[in-house]
């Protein structure tokens, strides 16, 4: 078996400028190249296959869980430049007109729901918004003739949500809200997106809140332990029966519910007998940070000598004061101590 170079320059199609002759003998002996190693070399020397679109996209949705639409990977492969293929069918699609983008944007303002949408955001947002010439367009909106396009609605309504430029670096912009509508309406995949992250968000807030809640009833917890260490060492004397002192520790439990609460527990409950746990488990941030002040409070009134009297009126004064300061104050502006939730 023979083969010469020159056949690849052939089945190029180009024609040669020189010809250099190699003969090539392929069998067993010397000077001879066996045919099973030509085998093996191949395989050795077979190019890698080429990474498709979907080959990337199976690869990340594998990896990291998610579907990626194959225009981001053209973007990514552009910017790391890395060589762009054309996809089979771009060749077909070349052939087709393409849409303007303004026809588009027209197409989703021909919708009813979008009317309702954009004027019920101007009616929020824009006080010069004409509800007269809205209410005719929503009538129109749906039918086979209405049409709209982002400078008719801006003209005739005088809609700030959407702005309308001419020009060679003109276009259509439009707020946050609108252009989110606009891309959930064309593409399904990123209303999923945005689905999914308003979970995450909201299951986020719930923990925090949650983990808020939590740290101010432990630390009412532990000031109750130093409210109930100062009652025994000041108010309980050693002949008391274990009902008297029981009565004890219950009756300061209840003075700071009526302080806070304006009601004693048994007051509560005859109120909300369906629900489970006591008032205290019932209690907002707020108050719960207050009732740990007060019993961090009254065992110094107590430890002072103060009578439960005159102890009520200045822990009833501390805790409208605290309460009030709360209530200006968003907890969600405070700070945040050590780890990021």
């Amino acid at each position: 078996m023979r083969a010469t170079a020159e056949t690849v320059v052939l089945l190029s199609h180009k024609s040669p400028d020189s010809h250099i002759n190699v003969t090539v003998e392929f069998g067993e002996g010397e000077g001879k190249v066996p045919l099973d190693k030509i085998v093996e070399r191949a395989k050795q020397h077979q190019p890698v296959p080429k990474a498709t679109y979907k080959m990337i996209q199976e690869y990340v949705e594998k990896k990291y869980g998610f579907k990626v639409h194959t225009a981001y990977i053209a973007e990514v492969k552009r910017n790391l430049g890395l060589p762009m293929y054309d996809a089979p069918n771009m060749v077909e699609e070349l052939k087709q007109p393409r849409r303007h983008p303004t026809a588009v944007i027209q197409n989703w303002m021909r919708n009813r729901d979008v009317i309702e949408f954009l004027g019920l955001w101007e009616r929020l947002h824009n006080p010069s918004f004409k509800p007269l010439e809205f209410e005719g367009f929503r009538k129109q909106a749906g039918a086979n003739a209405f049409t709209m396009s982002p400078k008719k609605w801006i003209e005739a309504t005088a809609a700030i949500g959407i702005v309308s430029k001419a020009g060679r670096y003109g276009g259509t912009y439009a707020h946050s809200d609108i252009a989110m509508s606009f891309a959930t309406w064309i593409s399904p995949e990123f209303q999923l997106y945005i689905m999914k992250d308003y979970r995450r968000l909201k299951a986020d807030e719930n923990s925090r809140l949650s983990l808020n809640w939590n740290l101010n009833r432990e630390i009412s917890k532990l000031n109750y332990r130093i409210h109930t260490d100062a009652i025994k060492e000041n108010l309980i004397p050693p002949e008391l029966t274990p009902a008297q002192v029981a009565y004890t520790y219950a009756n300061e439990a209840d003075m700071l519910n009526v302080v806070l609460f304006g009601k004693t527990a048994k007051q509560w409950k005859e109120e909300n007998p369906t629900v489970k746990g006591n008032m205290r488990d019932m209690a907002t941030m707020n108050q719960l940070l207050v009732l740990s002040n007060l019993e961090s409070y009254n065992a110094v009134l107590i430890n002072q000598g103060n009578n439960q009297k005159d102890r009520m009126e200045l822990l009833r004064q501390l805790a409208l004061q605290q309460l009030q300061t709360l209530e200006t104050v968003s907890l969600n502006n405070l700070p945040k101590l050590g780890i990021e939730m």
